[in-house]
C-alpha cells in the first residue's frame, strides 16, 4: 500500500528559481562591510569575483565589467570595503548565493589609509621614491608647464605668482583632479608634456587646491605616481594644504606646501635677481679699480728703484775712456812688434810663386770636388722626383677613371664606397673623366652575362668564314 503525499512535487529547477525569487524580493537593495579577502579578475570578460569577510562568515560577490570601470577605488586584498548591491542566487554547478555589487566604496577613512600605506611601499621597494631619481629645478625656465583644473582658483593663483615674479610662458594642461578617470587624465598630461618636440617645458607644476582624501585620491593612484617617476622634465607637486601628502609628492623632484609656493619654487624673483645683478656688479668694479691701484703703486715702486739715464750714460762714458786710454798705449806697441817681425822674414821673389802656385791648385782641387757633389746632388735630386712623379700619375684618379672607372657620389657630394650604402630610389652622381652624369638607383642585383660558346666547328664552312 502506498503513501500518498498532499505536497506537491518540485523540480531542481523550480525550486531553485522559487529560492531565487525569494533571495532578490527580500536581498534586493543590502549594503555590506567587510573585509577582502579575494579578489580575480577575468581577463577575457574583465568581470570581478571576490570574497568579504568578517570573524564569522564570508560571502561570494561579484561585481561586472560595467560597474568595475564606474569604481573610484579598485578592489584590493585586504581591503575593508561597504558594497552596495543586491543578493542573487547562482544555481548552476552547485547551488550558492552571492551578492551582486552595483557600488562599493572604502570602510572609512582607515580603510584608505591602508591601503595607501600598503601601495606606498610596494612603490617604495621598486626605488620610484629614491633620491638619486631627483632631478634639480633649472634656476629660469623659459617655458612652465601646468597640469590642473583650468576652473578652479588654483591655475589663477600660479599664474598671478608668475607674473609678479618673474614673467614667463605657461602652457597648461587641463585635468579633471578628481573623480571618475581624473588619474589617467593626470597621467596622460604629464606623458604628453614628455612627448612634445616643439615649446617643451623645463618644468612641469601638477596641482590641485586641498580637500580630503577621497577628494586628492587621483594623486595617489599607481598610474600617476609612475608617470611622475618616468617624467624626463622636472617635477614639482603642489596637491593640497601643506598637510595633505600624497603618493605623486614622492615621487615628484620638488614638494611644494602649496600652489602658490609651486610658482615660488619654479621662478626667481625678478627684482631681487636684478638687485644681486647689481651688487655684484659693484662689487667686480670695485674689485678691478682696487687691482689696478695696486699694480699702478707696484709699478710706481719699480720705477722708483731704475737708475736716473744720465747715471748710466755717465758711468758708460767713464768706461769708455778707461778703454781708450789702454789702447793708446797697447796698440803703437803691437803694430812695431809685427812690423818687426815682418821685417826680420826675408821672403825671396821664388818662394812666393810658390805659396802662389800651391794656393791655385788648392782652389782648383776645391771646384773641381765641389762641381762632382752638386753633379751627383742633382741625379739624385731627379731620381727621386721622378719616382715621385711615377707614383703621382699612378695615384692620380683621372687616370683610373680614363681607364673605365667612374666615381659614384650621394646627394651631399660624399663618395659611396659599398654598395650596402645606396637604397632603391635614391639619387646620384656618376663622374667620369670627361664630365658628371646624374643616375638613380634601381632595385635588384647585376649578374654578369655569360658569353655564349661558339658552335664547334662542321665540315662546312659559313659563308664568311
Amino acid at each position: 500500500m502506498e503513501f500518498q503525499h498532499n505536497q506537491p512535487e518540485y523540480s531542481v529547477s523550480e525550486i531553485s528559481t522559487r529560492i531565487k525569487r525569494v533571495v532578490e524580493d527580500n536581498f534586493d537593495h543590502v549594503r555590506v562591510r567587510g573585509e577582502i579577502s579575494e579578489c580575480k579578475v577575468q581577463a577575457g570578460s574583465g568581470h570581478c569575483y571576490l570574497t568579504l569577510k568578517d570573524e564569522n562568515a564570508a560571502l561570494s560577490a561579484v561585481c561586472w565589467k560595467g560597474t568595475m570601470s564606474k569604481l573610484a577605488h579598485k578592489p584590493q586584498v585586504g581591503m575593508e570595503v561597504i558594497a552596495t548591491g543586491k543578493i542573487s542566487t547562482y544555481a548552476k554547478g552547485k547551488s550558492a548565493y552571492q551578492l551582486v555589487i552595483e557600488a562599493m566604496e572604502p570602510a572609512g577613512v582607515g580603510a584608505l589609509m591602508a591601503m595607501l600605506e600598503q601601495r606606498k611601499k610596494a612603490l617604495q621597494a621598486e626605488g620610484l621614491f629614491g633620491p638619486e631619481r631627483k632631478k634639480p629645478i633649472p634656476y629660469l625656465p623659459n617655458i612652465i608647464g601646468v597640469v590642473t583644473s583650468p576652473t578652479g582658483a588654483v591655475i589663477k593663483d600660479i599664474l598671478h605668482r608668475i607674473a609678479d615674479r618673474f614673467p614667463r610662458h605657461v602652457l597648461v594642461w587641463p585635468v579633471a583632479v578628481q573623480g571618475q578617470g581624473a588619474a589617467e587624465q593626470i597621467a596622460a598630461a604629464i606623458e604628453g608634456f614628455n612627448a612634445m618636440k616643439e615649446n617643451r617645458p623645463d618644468v612641469l607644476i601638477v596641482a590641485r587646491g586641498g580637500g580630503s582624501i577621497e577628494d586628492l585620491w587621483a594623486f595617489n593612484e599607481e598610474i600617476v605616481v609612475r608617470a611622475a617617476a618616468a617624467s624626463s622634465i622636472p617635477l614639482i607637486s603642489a596637491v593640497g594644504h601643506e598637510t595633505d601628502t600624497t603618493l605623486i609628492d614622492f615621487a615628484s623632484d620638488k614638494r611644494a606646501p602649496t600652489p602658490t609656493g609651486a610658482a615660488e619654487f619654479a621662478v626667481p624673483v625678478r627684482s631681487e635677481l636684478i638687485s644681486l645683478v647689481e651688487v655684484l656688479g659693484a662689487r667686480q668694479n670695485g674689485a678691478v679699480r682696487k687691482m689696478l691701484q695696486q699694480q699702478g703703486e707696484c709699478v710706481q715702486g719699480l720705477v722708483r728703484g731704475l737708475p736716473r739715464p744720465q747715471q748710466l750714460v755717465a758711468t758708460m762714458a767713464q768706461t769708455l775712456d778707461g778703454f781708450s786710454e789702454r789702447l793708446g798705449l797697447v796698440l803703437p806697441r803691437f803694430i812695431q812688434q809685427k812690423m818687426e817681425r815682418l821685417s826680420a822674414l826675408r821672403l825671396s821673389p821664388k818662394f812666393i810663386a810658390l805659396q802662389a802656385e800651391r794656393q791655385s791648385q788648392l782652389l782648383q782641387s776645391i771646384v773641381q770636388r765641389s762641381d762632382a757633389a752638386m753633379l751627383r746632388t742633382m741625379e739624385r735630386k731627379t731620381s727621386q722626383l721622378e719616382r715621385l712623379g711615377g707614383m703621382l700619375a699612378s695615384l692620380n684618379v683621372l687616370a683610373v677613371m680614363q681607364r673605365g672607372f667612374a666615381l659614384v657620389k650621394d646627394a651631399s657630394g660624399a663618395v659611396v664606397k659599398q654598395a650596402a650604402a645606396l637604397s632603391d630610389g635614391q639619387a646620384v652622381s656618376l663622374q667620369f673623366h670627361d664630365g658628371t652624369r646624374a643616375a638613380t638607383i634601381g632595385g635588384g642585383s647585376v649578374t654578369a652575362k655569360s658569353k655564349k660558346a661558339k658552335p664547334a666547328s662542321t665540315l662546312q664552312g659559313g659563308l664568311f668564314d
